[in-house]
């Protein structure tokens, strides 16, 4: 039977989300949470109620309210890679590990360590062969200018031709001009356009000529 695994140590063990926050937010306030964690709830009007109910609809901003209780308001030492990629709620802590005061937080602090991660962030990508993202905006907004200047295919549909028939010139007859009618044949065809065909025009017509 395998041995059964304590959290009992833990001290998100058995504490409720809206308890847990209360205790960090009457610590902190919002601004200092809002200032390390990210979490957009924090900022625009911020209150208990609805970032209680934020956090039970999303799982990773969840997660981090839950660390930074453990590892800045509780001040526990880091814990080992296994269980760093474990829950805050499901690390084990060990028997030897005790909470202590919450750490000393300020704007001051929390923008030094943004600017220390987006440090890191940036040389990792230079690293990786990759350019930071306002690089890569820069470069794109300047590509998309030059593409729309140089008049390329992709940035500008190209206009397609509609076919058009050589004119025929005036001197030149055309193959498809009928042939000059006869006086019998015109008025043969007035007749018929009118509808009143006469039986005695060929024979009038005949005489005539």
């Amino acid at each position: 039977m395998p041995e059964e695994i304590n959290y009992q140590n833990n001290p998100l063990h058995g504490l409720n989300l809206k308890t847990m926050l209360t205790e960090i937010v009457d610590h902190y306030g919002f601004e200092i949470l809002h200032a390390y964690l990210y979490i957009h709830s924090f900022k625009t009007n911020p209150s208990i109620d609805s970032s209680v109910k934020f956090l039970k609809k999303t799982q990773w901003a969840r997660e981090k309210v839950e660390a930074f209780y453990l590892y800045k308001f509780k001040s526990l030492p880091k814990v080992s890679s296994d269980q760093f990629e474990l829950p805050p709620r499901d690390r084990i802590i060990p028997e030897g590990q005790v909470v202590g005061a919450p750490f000393e937080l300020s704007l001051e602090d929390a923008e030094r360590v943004r600017e220390k991660r987006e440090t890191k962030a940036n040389e990792y990508d230079r690293l990786a062969g990759r350019t930071g993202s306002s690089a890569a905006k820069s470069s794109t907004k300047e590509y998309n200018a030059s593409a729309r200047s140089n008049d390329t295919p992709w940035s500008k549909p190209a206009q397609k031709t509609a076919w058009k028939p050589e004119p025929i010139s005036s001197a030149k007859a055309s193959p498809w001009k009928p042939a000059p009618k006869s006086s019998h044949d015109v008025a043969a065809a007035k007749a018929t356009t009118t509808g009143k065909l006469d039986p005695w025009a060929s024979s009038r017509n005949k005489l005539k000529s």
